[in-house]
């Protein structure tokens, strides 16, 4: 038995997606078109692509239950989650998107078999490894929005706003140096 099972992965997912919300309702509307780069992803763009990352899995392992991922037709995915990323929406609905998304992608994890988490499945030819677990690679949308949360975090900054995780621990830090004798 996995010590770190479907419940645990479910609970971190939805840790990190309500971290990425926090941010999300914390950068003000008429910032979110704001680019830190004319190269880069708006705000709204960006946290529209974290809501949608998860479908790529969610294809892969939910609705086609692939064992190889060879022949699948990652660039078509990618085109099409690319132009949906490319919507308007308002604030509201990308809150909405992260929200129900979110929570739609924890409660299908949470529900997974140790043995679902163990299955191996084949990358396509040259990709090293050449074989990954289930598991590993559900671990993946975790880690992709960490990794946009970061950069999330950067254009708050930016945007003259301390992120939320950093203003809990300068409170935890000031709490501990005032209890200090």
């Amino acid at each position: 038995m996995n010590c770190y099972g479907a419940r645990n992965l479910a609970e971190s997912f939805r840790t990190v997606r309500r971290n990425t919300v926090k941010i999300a309702e914390e950068i003000p509307e008429d910032k979110y078109a704001f680019k830190a780069t004319p190269d880069t992803r708006s705000v709204g763009q960006l946290l529209t692509h974290v809501a949608l990352l998860h479908r790529v899995p969610q294809q892969i392992h939910q609705l086609e239950k692939r064992n190889t991922l060879e022949g699948f037709n990652f660039p078509g995915m990618m085109q099409t989650l690319g132009a949906e990323e490319q919507q308007p929406r308002t604030k509201a609905q990308i809150i909405a998107m992260l929200t129900n998304g979110g929570e739609e992608w924890a409660g299908y994890l949470e529900g997974l078999s140790d043995e679902f988490l163990a299955e191996e499945v084949r990358m396509p030819p040259g990709m090293v490894p050449a074989v990954k677990t289930r598991f590993e690679m559900l671990l993946s949308p975790k880690e992709h929005e960490m990794h946009h949360r970061g950069q999330l975090m950067l254009i708050q900054r930016l945007l003259g706003q301390t992120p939320h995780l950093t203003r809990q621990r300068q409170e935890q830090m000031a709490g501990a140096q005032a209890a200090r004798p």
